[in-house]
């Protein structure tokens, strides 16, 4: 399938790395669908976008909202008939504590929308990923969901240990693995991304690194070839440990 007939949606891609996202992604020909739930701010993404050249269209989609997401499968589903590429980007950071401390509503809530909110939209819109002749589901997770990076004392970021969003990512990833275990005999590849440090609005920009340079390791996931790999953990260097 040519990269010009593709199409791909886009979580949280009103702003930051999600943007970012669909920005690459529109560059290199793909028909974006900008993913956002708070349509006054997806549309206005979605005429920068659209100003810059980019096929992009406003989807709304709210990954803690059931009902939003099976809308959101029938209006893809009505307007293309399948879905190439699918980016799991939708993301927050509630709080900053460890374990002891960790509130349980707040983790909940953070778990609600970096992985149950994964898990329903991958699950309402897998049927369309899989009439893709080369399907994609990236999970945009976070370096700090690696247990071998976090139970490392040399590890740079060892001591970032706010637990509700590391323990999500790192259940995001173990969603990464067995999803793609179950689809390894088809042409959907499953992959998680490590965007980096990023300076983005999710850690008060603090990041080094530049919200395009967050951005490349999910684009990469997104444009695999056919024999790319799947079941992995990528930042833009290569391969991360789990």
């Amino acid at each position: 399938m040519s990269i010009n007939n593709r199409v791909a949606l886009i979580t949280g891609a009103n702003k930051g790395i999600g943007l970012e996202i669909a920005r690459q992604l529109g560059q290199n020909g793909l028909t974006v669908l900008v993913g956002a739930r708070d349509a006054g701010r997806g549309e206005e993404a979605t005429q920068t976008l659209q100003s810059e050249g980019v096929d992009a269209r406003f989807v709304a989609i709210d990954v803690n909202d059931q009902s939003s997401i099976e809308a959101a499968a029938k209006t893809i589903e009505s307007d293309f008939g399948r879905l190439d590429v699918l980016v799991n980007n939708a993301g927050v950071a509630l709080e900053s504590t460890g374990a002891s401390e960790a509130s349980l509503e707040v983790v909940r809530r953070t778990f609600d929308t970096n992985f149950f909110g994964v898990v329903a939209v991958t699950q309402a819109l897998l049927p369309l990923i899989r009439k893709s002749e080369s399907g994609r589901i990236v999970n945009v997770s976070s370096g700090l969901g690696s247990l071998t990076q976090l139970s490392d004392p040399s590890n740079q970021y060892y001591a970032v240990n706010p637990f509700g969003y590391n323990a999500s990512k790192s259940a995001l990833n173990a969603f990464t693995v067995s999803l793609a275990k179950e689809l390894r005999d088809t042409n959907i590849k499953v992959n998680s991304a490590d965007p980096g440090y990023t300076a983005t609005d999710l850690n008060g920009n603090s990041g080094p690194q530049t919200i395009p340079e967050g951005a490349q390791s999910s684009v990469t996931l997104a444009l695999l070839p056919d024999d790319g790999p799947t079941g992995g953990f990528f930042e833009a260097k290569g391969p991360v440990a789990w």
